[in-house]
Order: C-alpha cells, then sequence, then structure tokens
C-alpha cells in the first residue's frame, strides 16, 4: 500500500481515491476533522520552501500520539489478546519510550541519530520522513492499525496475530504480568515469526513463589523463551533465550540470543561474536556458580539471577562483551520482587518428550539405591512442571 496516496487529505485531492476516503471521513466530527485537517497541514507544511519540502520535527511529536493510539484502538477493538490484566493501555512512561526508540530509527544523511529532544526543531527533508515510514516497520504497521481499525478509513484484513501474541496463562491463575502491551509488541517484534503468535506463562514470582528451584523446574525444556525482571528501583530488563534452557554447568545457546532493556528505555543487545557465553544454568553445584546468567562470564555477567532468588548483578565496565550491553539494572548488585519466564509459540514434540517424567520419579527402588549409595538427586524438582501448567 502507498501510505502517501492512502493518506491523502480529503477535500483537498481530485482523484477517485479521494473522493473515496472523502466519503469515509464524512462520518467525522466537525472538531474531529478540524484535527485531521491540523495534522495533515503540519506534516505538508514547507517551511524550507524547496521543491522537495522540508518538515520540522515539531511535527513529529504526533509520533507520541500515534503511539498512545495504536494502544487505544487495540484495546476498543478488543485486540489486546490477554494482555489486560495489569494495564488495559499503556502507562506513560511506556508510551514515551516507544516513542523515544522510533524515533531514534530515523536515518539523517549527515548520519547522527535523534537523542532526547535535542534536534526536535531540526528541519529535515521529505526523503528522510518517507525512508522512516516506510522501512521502521512499527511505524507503517501504527499506522495501519489507526488508519484500518481505529478510522476505519479502508476496508483491509489487517493481521495483527503477529503484533500482539496471545497471552496464555493457565486457568483460574489471574496475572499482573510486567510488561503492558507496548512492551509486548517491541519485544515480540524482534522474535523469530513461528514465536511471535502465542506466549505461555512458564513462571511468575507472583504464581510460583520467589524460589529458585520453582524457576529451574518450570522454565527447562520448554523451548525457546523470554524471561523479564524488574528490581526495585523500577528498571525492567531481561533477555531471550534462543533455545530451552538446560541444568548444568557449562554455557549454552546461540547467537540468536539477545538482551534487552523495556524501563526507563527500550533497547536491544544482540551477541558481538566475542565469546559464546550467551546462556547458563546451573543449581546444586558446590564447585561452579549457582544461577541464571546470560553473556561475560562467572561472576561477571551481562544479566545474573542468583540461586539465592531475589538476587542479582548486571555488570558492563563499559560494556556486556557478549551482547555489548551496558548495565542493564539501576544499581550494579540488584535485588528484586518481580520475575516472569514467557515460553514463545508451540511447543516442540521434542520438548514434550524431554518433560516427561525421569524413571527415578517412579521408581522408588532407583531413589532407594542412590540414597543409600550417598548420591544426591541434584535434579529432585527441577523437571516436573505442574500439570495445570
Amino acid at each position: 500500500m502507498d501510505c502517501r496516496r492512502e493518506l491523502q487529505r480529503p477535500g483537498k485531492m481530485g482523484n477517485a481515491k479521494s473522493l473515496s476516503s472523502q466519503k469515509a471521513c464524512s462520518k467525522f466530527l466537525p472538531e474531529e476533522q478540524a484535527e485531521v485537517d491540523r495534522l495533515f497541514d503540519a506534516l505538508s507544511s514547507n517551511k524550507g520552501g524547496s521543491a522537495t519540502g522540508t518538515f520540522s520535527l515539531e511535527a513529529l511529536k504526533f509520533t507520541e500520539e500515534l503511539v498512545a493510539s495504536v494502544v487505544h484502538v487495540l484495546t476498543h477493538r478488543h485486540e489486546l489478546r490477554g494482555w489486560t490484566r495489569r494495564k488495559s493501555t499503556a502507562s506513560p512512561t511506556s508510551v514515551q519510550a516507544m516513542t523515544a526508540q522510533l524515533l531514534s530509527e530515523m536515518k539523517f544523511q549527515d548520519g547522527h541519530k535523534l537523542l532526547g529532544s535535542q534536534f526536535l526543531d531540526q528541519v529535515c527533508d521529505q526523503t528522510v520522513i518517507e525512508d522512516w515510514v516506510f522501512h521502521v516497520p512499527h511505524v507503517g504497521m501504527f499506522l495501519s492499525v489507526v488508519i484500518h481499525r481505529g478510522l476505519c478509513l479502508l476496508s483491509s484484513a489487517l493481521d495483527l496475530s503477529t503484533l500482539v501474541p496471545e497471552c496464555h496463562v493457565g486457568p483460574g491463575q489471574p496475572l499482573e504480568s510486567t510488561l503492558d502491551v507496548l512492551s509486548v509488541i517491541y519485544l515480540n517484534s524482534h522474535l523469530a515469526v513461528e514465536q511471535r503468535h502465542r506466549w505461555r506463562l512458564l513462571f511468575s514470582t507472583q504464581l510460583h513463589g520467589q524460589s529458585f528451584s520453582q524457576l529451574c523446574g518450570h522454565i527447562t525444556h520448554q523451548g525457546p523463551c523470554l524471561l523479564v525482571l524488574e528490581d526495585r528501583d523500577g528498571h525492567v530488563f531481561g533477555g531471550f533465550a534462543s533455545c530451552s534452557w538446560e541444568v548444568k554447568p557449562q554455557f549454552q545457546g546461540d547467537k540468536r540470543c539477545f538482551l534487552f532493556s523495556i524501563s526507563p528505555s527500550m533497547a536491544t543487545y544482540m551477541p558481538t561474536g566475542y565469546n559464546d557465553h550467551f546462556m547458563y544454568l546451573n543449581h546444586g553445584q558446590q564447585t561452579m556458580p549457582n544461577g541464571l546468567g546470560m553473556g561475560g562470564q562467572h561472576h561477571y555477567f551481562g544479566l545474573w539471577v542468583a540461586a539465592d532468588f531475589g538476587k542479582g548483578h548486571s555488570k558492563a565496565k563499559p560494556t556486556c562483551t557478549t551482547y555489548n550491553s551496558p548495565q542493564l539494572s539501576a544499581q550494579e548488585d540488584f535485588q528484586f520482587d518481580k520475575m516472569e519466564v514467557w515460553g514463545l509459540g508451540d511447543l516442540l514434540e521434542s520438548d514434550l518428550v524431554k518433560n516427561k517424567k525421569s524413571i527415578l520419579d517412579s521408581n522408588l527402588e532407583a531413589q532407594s539405591l542412590l540414597e543409600i549409595s550417598g548420591r544426591t538427586r541434584h535434579s529432585e524438582g527441577l523437571r516436573e512442571v505442574p500439570d495445570d501448567d
């Protein structure tokens, strides 16, 4: 779809497409029509007087209104797909973080990027705006959501299943997620297509308590997943695990893994290739660190959750060697009460097989032999996930 044609201001163009748009827009109230006119005037003004047209970035402050409108439309059209328990609308902080992230992807000819509001008074030409609208996926998608689902200007079979994943939480398990819908949309866009349609809650401190054993038992052999933490200072961050977690004293994962920040800013941090320390999960060992880590090295992880649950660290001086990420938490050594882990897409049959009970869980004689020999079953309680999950 050529948005430059489809979004022509009604009443000011003479072709058939603008006439059809005018008919659709006749449903606007006078004050709504005036607001539409004002928006088109702001975006199409030619303050620089050049033939190609220039735009003041002051006009692009509408980006924040666009982001907030998307959440409003999704809520009004009942398209949140289960992400409603904590916040039916995105918080102002989330709207601002998404706005800043979108504007940061604008490419200027001299190579600089928008940082905060320092370039909002800068003038840029039409090609910069067009490149931003047509090549930054969220901008085009957000416009489509508002036009097709919100204003109902154009008939379309717009598929939102890959924009907002289905939120699957076990029956009878109400959840106030750390993530709002904008955070989910942002993270979902960085996943493989087959992982975007459905998120399965694997673990939540709200539902499963402050227990590292519970964490291990719920997230192992569950396929790719996202883990999200909120520290006690309000920073929200986490990591994407590209393959199933396994409890073992070695690094695991691959270069599809990444770390991310949601608050106070939205950003993703991809592997640098410096090492392969993508994922680490260990429990019950005396000679190796016990906890969950991503990036960096032992005792100096980009993200670390200690087996002494509720504590962790994010060390980066100046950045994590594995992911080039800065310090994600407010304090290098942080404390947290909120943690969630989401399984992505559908669980593969190979992972379902691994989730079945070990023979030791049903063979009392084998268990007794282990106990008589003095060996410890470190895996006890780590594999089994309750049936209702």
